[in-house]
């Protein structure tokens, strides 16, 4: 959404936004002259918003709560209302555009091949679902007809796009409170792949139940895959290949081998785009990521400190092994927020199995985002399904106390609601500050 708010003021328009809480991502809206409010309060409303006309454009996500006073001021007004992914529809219709859809890795694959991109001198204008670290922007403009966009499957919003180059990273069971079961799930990836322009190609991670594209892997032969995958000084290195062409000692600018799959991905993306191996190999390694994605909060010799958006078992599971590889040695302390009461529900065993994996977890409450509370839905099913023993819930400033008193050698904080507010606490803790 911010991205989108970005893109609108950058052409001259009037944008104005609500939020639920400040963040740091508002407060740089703020300052790039973009007003947001945080009272859903119709009152609030600037007047050039009241009246319906073709003028005027409201964008919402369904991230929005059904019953938000301002929506439906909007939606009693008059207005028609547009989703985002409606807007990115609109906006790439006439453009070459690249999108990457999956219940994880979209947002690091959609920001590694806008890099490639950009980085190469081939340009791209962007829309991703994150900060990328060597922009510290989620919206990027280019000078040509290509365009790299985040195709988001909640909702089934990504059913908006008509995409030339598709890739689709992972179909993992996810917003089950939306699709009901998998199986709706993966009718609607289907659909996706059915909407690739005339000539276009689809990209997608072996084993998923797709009947046609071009697949690829790590460490499994595919149509385009990464071999000899290695750590040297902290780095991840590895060999590509496609039936085209091979490229030797890539390194990767950040770490995980689930990153590894990711820049495969991308690397057969930008060969489409005719981009050389060379240049590929230089993005490759001047990529710096994206923000809460495996970041880098604190890394010294007596604390490392890591931060990701990990809010599924599967995503979960690819964070904890990426880093107990770098790590092996280390005891690792993780926090945990789950995120959504219906995803805590459909997923409990699964996350009890992925937080097995750390060698202690403090878990915190559920992060409502749209949801109501559900009877008997709570951080409580995960722990009582959990095997480990070094492992408790409390509230997010005893969290950061017991960092500060214990101050783990390693440590991990993951989820997808407001964690990120602990990023500087915990920071501060770790560096006595």
């Amino acid at each position: 959404m911010s991205g989108l708010a970005r893109y609108f003021h950058h052409l001259g328009c009037v944008v104005c936004g609500y939020d639920k809480t400040s963040t740091e991502l508002t407060s740089e809206l703020q300052r790039e002259s973009i007003p947001v409010i945080f009272d859903d309060n119709s009152d609030w409303i600037p007047s050039a918003f009241h009246t319906p006309n073709e003028s005027t454009l409201i964008i919402f996500t369904p991230a929005v709560p059904k019953d938000s006073v301002i929506l439906n001021f909007f939606k009693n007004s008059g207005f028609e209302l547009f989703k985002r992914s409606q807007v990115l529809g609109i906006i790439s219709r006439g453009m070459f555009t690249v999108a990457v859809a999956g219940t994880h890795g979209k947002t690091t694959t959609s920001t590694m091949i806008a890099h490639i991109l950009k980085d190469s001198g081939k340009d791209c204008s962007a829309f991703l679902g994150g900060i990328a670290t060597n922009y510290h922007t989620n919206v990027l403009y280019g000078k040509n007809n290509i365009v790299v966009v985040e195709a988001d499957e909640y909702d089934r919003s990504f059913l908006t796009l008509h995409p030339d180059i598709a890739i689709i990273t992972s179909m993992d069971a996810d917003h089950l409170d939306i699709y009901g079961d998998h199986r709706h799930l993966t009718e609607s990836f289907e659909l996706f792949a059915s909407q690739i322009k005339p000539g276009g190609q689809l990209i997608h991670k072996k084993g998923l139940p797709l009947d046609k594209g071009l697949e690829y892997a790590v460490e499994t032969e595919a149509d385009a895959y990464a071999s000899h995958i290695r750590i040297e000084n902290g780095d991840f290195y590895f060999d590509f290949k496609n039936d085209k062409v091979s490229i030797p000692n890539i390194r990767l600018g950040i770490p995980g081998t689930h990153n590894v799959e990711n820049a495969v991905a991308a690397t057969e993306a930008a060969l489409m785009l005719e981009i050389s191996p060379e240049a590929i190999i230089s993005a490759l390694g001047s990529f710096a990521g994206v923000k809460r994605r495996f970041e880098y909060i604190v890394k010294n010799e007596n604390h490392i400190y890591i931060d990701d958006y990990a809010h599924h078992p599967e995503e979960l599971k690819a964070c904890i092994r990426s880093i107990k590889r770098l790590y092996p040695g280390k005891k690792l302390t993780a926090i945990f927020q789950p995120h959504l009461y219906t995803r805590t529900r459909d997923f409990a065993d699964g996350f009890a199995e992925a937080l097995d994996l750390v060698d202690e977890l403090i878990i915190l409450d559920i992060y409502p985002a749209r949801e109501l509370p559900i009877e008997g839905v709570n951080a409580d099913m995960i722990l009582e399904r959990m095997k480990l023993v070094n492992k408790r819930k409390c509230g997010k400033q005893e969290a950061v106390e017991l960092v500060k008193n214990e101050k783990p050698g390693l440590l991990l904080t993951v989820g997808a609601g407001d964690i990120d507010q602990l990023v500087t606490p915990l920071k501060n803790a770790l560096q006595n500050v």
